[in-house]
């Protein structure tokens, strides 16, 4: 691979030769601009406003703009008097957690190549203590025409650098989450939980930019006179109107898709579908037992009044029992008084 910047890692007083290589490339496909009537190219020519003349690249320098749209010329020799020591050299200046480094402040990337054989061991060096420390390095550096902010770390037997954005050009998210307040329950977090665990992980290897693949396919048949082949419309998401039907249908459909069996997901009584009978609601159930409740002390009543009603028939059964006693007691006594007088009456005469 083509270096791009030759330098120096500076780590305390060791000093690491390397060569700066670029770790990705792009393989999006580039369109030219033509002319629709005839097909011809259509190109930019740098023309000096003064003159009004084209210029070639050799005659063009670098100027900054002032607010008032005054050119300010900047040579190169200007620019080779900074005071910037990090112009050739990547200067380490800290090691940290990988977790302190936020993904936003993530840029290019690039490997860094040991230059020649002197640097092998001291390049080792930084990359095993790199792997024993578990940490990052962030370092300093200067590339085209500015300074840069880096974080080395290891990959396979190399040691990669990240550019990063400086912390102040990393914009705080204001006014981008929703300022409306929404409750997300427990079941729907389930449901959320469920589809993650069903999608799973996946090899990036396995994943490939279908929207270049397409592309090509469409040049390749324009090049050969061929009508080009025909994309399904991708499927447009519509408006959620069920949160939880969505996560279900979603859970169901990830699961269909690696040949699982459809999963089982309990629907909350709220998400039912209307009945011609309805079931007995919660409170339905409350009131049957209420109902319940009142039909059994409705029967002790009744029962405790027919016991009264039975005890007081049985009191005054006694009660009158009592007085028919009594009043034949008297009544007997009564017969049999006049008997003896008429006895004695018949003896003395």
């Amino acid at each position: 691979m083509r270096s791009i910047w030759n330098g120096a890692i500076s780590f305390g007083l060791v000093s690491i030769p390397i060569k700066l290589v670029n770790a990705t490339e792009s393989h999006s496909i580039s369109f030219r601009q033509i002319h629709l009537e005839d097909g011809g190219r259509i190109r930019y020519r740098k023309v000096c406003e003064l003159e009004e003349k084209e210029v070639s690249g050799a005659e063009i320098g670098k100027g900054y703009e002032d607010s008032d749209g005054t050119i300010v010329p900047i040579t190169d020799e200007d620019l080779s008097h900074l005071p910037l020591p990090t112009a050739k050299t990547i200067e380490i200046v800290a090691f940290v957690p990988a977790d302190r480094i936020d993904p936003l402040q993530m840029d290019a990337a690039y490997y860094l190549a040991a230059g020649g054989a002197p640097a092998a061991k001291p390049y080792t060096l930084l990359r095993e203590a790199l792997k024993r420390s578990n940490k990052v390095a962030i370092a300093k550096f200067a590339l085209r025409g500015r300074e840069r902010l880096g974080m080395l770390r290891v990959v396979d037997d190399a040691i990669a650098m990240h550019g990063l954005l400086w912390p102040d050009e990393v914009r705080a998210p204001q006014g981008v989450a929703p300022d409306t307040k929404v409750t997300v329950n427990d079941k729907e977090l389930d449901l959320a939980d469920a589809l993650m665990d069903t999608l799973g992980e996946i090899d990036l290897e396995d994943l490939h930019d279908e929207y270049r693949e397409a592309l090509e396919e469409v040049v390749a048949a324009k090049a050969a006179g061929e009508t080009p082949p025909e994309t399904p419309e991708p499927a447009r998401g519509g408006k959620v109107l069920d949160l939880m039907a969505a996560l279900e249908k979603s859970v169901r459909e990830a699961k269909e898709s690696r040949g699982e069996e459809p999963a089982e997901v309990r629907q909350l009584p709220q998400r039912k579908p209307s009945r011609t009978t309805p079931k007995p609601a919660t409170g339905r159930k409350s009131t049957s037992r209420t109902a319940a409740k009142k039909t059994a002390s409705t029967s002790a009543s009744a029962s405790a009044s027919t016991k009264k009603s039975t005890a007081a028939k049985k009191t005054a059964a006694k009660k009158t029992a009592t007085k028919k006693t009594a009043s034949s007691t008297a009544t007997s006594t009564t017969k049999k008084t006049p008997a003896k007088k008429t006895t004695t009456r018949k003896r003395s005469a």
